[in-house]
């Protein structure tokens, strides 16, 4: 009775392993022993990959091609491609290749490198610069390619909210000095637009905060993708960016604020202007008659 209840056990918990979603296995020859180099790269705004699915692709959520003589590169919506085991002319070619399906392409090369090394008893994690890696299935080279790209994106945006801060310094000053030219409405709205812009790539668009898809499938690689946002510092980024666009926001809204208010002011004066003369032309006639 014990050996039948064990090999009924046994049988369920095979049929239970075998419903399970499995990894995906990555047919690229890569040596177990070997390094291999990652680079992530901002090449735009955003990146068209309806004509790019149709080539043959390892896997998709994110979009995993062919790359190379034996690499592969993972294509992003937001404009990021994150290339795995490419030499630098065969990265250089690849990426060139992909310029027509960049929408506004980018004006500086945002990149963020990475080493990968692989053994079956790692524990998943960066050690000296190297991150080291169970297999490379599909899935894990997807969760990789979203952390490096997350802080390739939030790289860039950093450098755009800096040269925010630079801008509007004037503006901040002008308030105190009212010898400076203070800033024009068309100005100040402009930078509003900008603000907004900038949030709604980062939170909309590129999706910063939130967890890759493989996660809902593979939810062990969970650990994984923490360990590889706490190394990056992707929600600590993100929270001090959102910070420094709410003061620039609240900076920019105030000027606008005391602009329109001497507008206002301004207005008031015109009336009051226009009333005395009313009154004046009233007068005279009065006095004609």
């Amino acid at each position: 009775m014990v050996s039948l209840s064990t090999s009924a056990a046994d049988l369920k918990a095979s049929q239970s392993n075998d419903s399970l979603p499995q990894l995906s296995p990555v047919p690229l020859g890569w040596s177990p022993d070997g390094r291999v180099v990652v680079r992530a790269h901002l090449l735009g705004e955003r990146l068209i990959l309806k004509t790019l699915e149709t080539t043959e692709s390892l896997s998709t959520n994110p979009l995993i091609v062919r790359a190379g003589v034996s690499g592969c590169a993972v294509l992003l919506r937001y404009g990021v491609v994150v290339v795995f085991n490419l030499t630098r002319l065969e990265e250089t070619s690849y990426l060139a290749s992909l310029q027509s399906w960049i929408k506004e392409p980018s004006s500086e090369d945002v990149c963020e490198e990475l080493l990968l090394a692989f053994h079956p008893t790692a524990k998943e994690r960066l050690e000296k610069s190297t991150l080291w890696l169970k297999d490379c299935s599909a899935e894990r080279l997807q969760i990789v390619a979203e952390a490096l790209a997350k802080s390739v994106v939030l790289d860039y945006y950093e450098q755009e909210v800096f040269s925010l801060f630079e801008q509007i310094k004037p503006f901040t000053t002008a308030i105190q000095n009212p010898k400076q030219r203070p800033p024009q409405q068309k100005e100040l709205l402009r930078y509003i637009g900008g603000i907004l812009l900038i949030q709604q790539k980062m939170l909309g668009i590129v999706e910063v905060g939130d967890k890759p898809d493989p996660i809902w499938d593979f939810p062990d690689l969970n650990r994984l993708y923490l360990r590889l946002e706490d190394e990056y510092e992707l929600r600590e980024r993100l929270l001090i960016l959102e910070q420094k666009l709410t003061l620039i926001s609240r900076s920019v809204e105030t000027a606008l604020g005391i602009l329109q208010q001497g507008s206002s002011h301004r207005v008031e004066w015109y009336v009051v202007i226009l009333i005395v003369v009313e009154i004046l032309l009233s007068i005279y006639e009065i006095l004609l008659q």
